[in-house]
């Protein structure tokens, strides 16, 4: 039976090797996702309730990480909103529900935290299927003011939407130095990295899909 729980200390570096395990070659060749974990348990966004596992007789076998955002109202309102993301799970228990487990938990402790939003840049098209909705029908845009097909929200109440149209500003932990994610990888098992994957290709095509915002 696979528990959904808060991740704790001991944790940390197997947690780690599953974000490598998730992401390796699948949006870049090797990844950063596994630093960016590492890194984000530090950062003043940081809700400790919100640092999610996924285990399985003893092994951890999926995250889920969410962050405080920000989205600059159209009217000048600063509303504090969420972002989802890393989220993994071992490529051998993928297309099993683990993901949806996570975030369903996720929604649920973020809800009575008191959050209005989940935003999270990611496929469309498998988002969806978990509630989460185009950013662009609320009129949210990323922080260069673009419109993009990634971009995606899920209210946490009903009505909670209305009001956030504006630019979405996710903190600054996502700004990763790829010196630091070499050195960082140092510490875990070589894997070769590949370039042009099909998965590698198809994410670059879902990122290309943006445009200015208009009113």
């Amino acid at each position: 039976m696979t528990v959904i729980r808060m991740e704790t200390q001991k944790d940390h570096r197997e947690t780690e090797n599953v974000v490598r395990e998730a992401f390796w070659n699948v949006y870049a060749p090797g990844c950063s996702e596994h630093y960016l974990l590492h890194q984000m348990r530090e950062c003043t966004a940081y809700i400790p309730e919100l640092n999610l596992v996924a285990e399985d007789k003893g092994k951890i076998i999926g995250q889920a990480i969410t962050l405080k955002a920000h989205i600059k109202g159209d009217d000048e309102t600063v509303h504090t909103v969420l972002t989802l993301g890393p989220i993994a799970v071992l490529p051998e228990y993928q297309k099993t529900g683990i993901g949806a487990k996570l975030i369903a938990k996720t929604k649920e402790i973020a809800k009575a935290l008191g959050y209005p939003a989940i935003l999270l840049c990611g496929s469309p098209a498998y988002y969806s299927k978990q509630g989460f909705e185009a950013a662009e029908k609320y009129g949210i845009r990323n922080s260069e003011n673009m419109l993009m097909d990634a971009l995606q929200v899920y209210g946490l109440y009903e009505g909670a939407l209305e009001s956030l149209s504006g630019k979405y500003y996710e903190d600054s932990i996502y700004e990763i130095e790829e010196n630091a994610v070499k050195e960082f990888d140092k510490a875990f098992v070589p894997k070769t990295a590949l370039s042009d994957t099909p998965s590698q290709k198809q994410f670059l095509e879902i990122a290309s899909r943006c445009r200015p915002y208009k009113k």
